[in-house]
């Protein structure tokens, strides 16, 4: 018989929640994948007709949708009906801040590469670099399909800090804003429908994009949004007061972020601003539980990226990139979700 004291029992008990923490969140993608939010979203669902519009066992399904009952995700009301929960709504295509994209990518390769991640733990190699011999933005830029949900899971993701970030930060000393790397322009509009009198600019790849050019010909906006395209580790665009990086740097290795906060350098006037929207890890130490995401992530990075790829800094190790490109830090703004904006401007 094992003799355990309180916090041998807590600490054993805590540690099996985090192994089987992959359960529950492989039982979401599989609602994802079958539609089942979206389904619930036209009203409360009696089992057989779930079953039958998804093509699955109504036992399996019903004992699946039970145990994310639990956890909040449905609510079962009479006998085997189910309702969404606000939580569950969460996973509806129609919510601003949908994690369904999400849930797609970790039914797919992203979900793969999250197998891997002993072969990636032993070999510092992100898995696309080793079973396509490219990194998986460029893969990405090769499976438009990949990119386009990639490119939704992101836009939905700002959705999250958008409301927090613009109570936060008065952009309104910022007459152009140059959003790099801005994908779909998310951030960018919301900045602009906030301040009437500034404009700005989303630079991304063409494949980024081509969203953006189709909506500036019929939007409310035009005349004080453009698109730019072209790769930011060769040039961004010039005459911005304000260069918003949000969630690029954590995508590179060291090497390749302070190229592309170098680029930025060459494009800004002294008196501009630079902006970094970006989580901060967990310095040694820290136990903070607002630092859990960032920790999460990190090891998404890792999953995604290998050892020496993208992944979450802490505040010295941004602070050190910045230095190498020519920045000084001037303010960092740290939010009540963990997200962090730092402002730097150039060097003397």
């Amino acid at each position: 018989m094992y003799e355990l004291s309180a916090e041998q029992r807590e600490a054993a008990a805590v540690m099996r929640r985090l192994l089987y923490a992959q359960l529950p969140s492989r039982a979401l993608v599989v609602v994802a994948q079958l539609g089942i939010a979206d389904m619930l979203a036209e009203g409360p669902t009696d089992i057989a007709t779930l079953a039958e519009r998804t093509g699955t066992d109504a036992v399996a399904l019903a004992r699946l949708l039970r145990s994310l009952a639990v956890f909040g995700v449905f609510e079962e009301g009479a006998e085997q009906v189910y309702a969404l929960t606000p939580l569950g709504e969460a996973l509806t295509s129609g919510h601003p801040a949908s994690a369904l994209p999400s849930a797609t990518l970790v039914a797919g390769q992203f979900g793969a590469a999250w197998d891997q991640l002993l072969e990636t733990v032993r070999t510092g190699q992100s898995p696309f670099e080793r079973s396509r011999g490219i990194s998986l933005f460029t893969h990405m830029e090769q499976d438009e399909e990949l990119r386009a949900v990639f490119d939704d899971s992101q836009g939905r993701g700002l959705a999250l800090e958008l409301d927090e970030i613009l109570r936060a930060i008065d952009f309104s000393g910022y007459p152009t804003v140059v959003d790099v790397g801005g994908s779909d322009g998310t951030f960018l509009r919301k900045i602009l429908e906030a301040h009437p009198g500034i404009s700005g600019i989303v630079f991304d790849l063409p494949g980024s994009t081509s969203l953006q050019a189709e909506r500036t010909a019929r939007d409310p906006l035009e005349g004080r949004y453009s698109v730019a395209t072209g790769d930011f580790f060769d040039s961004v665009p010039a005459g911005g007061d304000l260069y918003l990086l949000s969630h690029i740097l954590h995508d590179w290795d060291d090497d390749r972020a302070v190229q592309i906060l170098r680029t930025c350098r060459t494009a800004m006037s002294d008196d501009a601003t630079l902006m970094v929207v970006d989580l901060i890890a967990a310095d040694r130490g820290q136990r903070d539980e607002r630092l859990h995401t960032a920790a999460l992530m990190d090891l998404y990075m890792l999953s995604l990226f290998g050892g020496n790829g993208g992944q979450e800094r802490t505040a010295a190790q941004v602070e050190v990139l910045l230095g190498k490109a020519g920045f000084r830090i001037t303010r960092v703004d740290a939010l009540p979700s963990g997200m962090n904006v730092i402002r730097a401007v150039p060097a003397a």
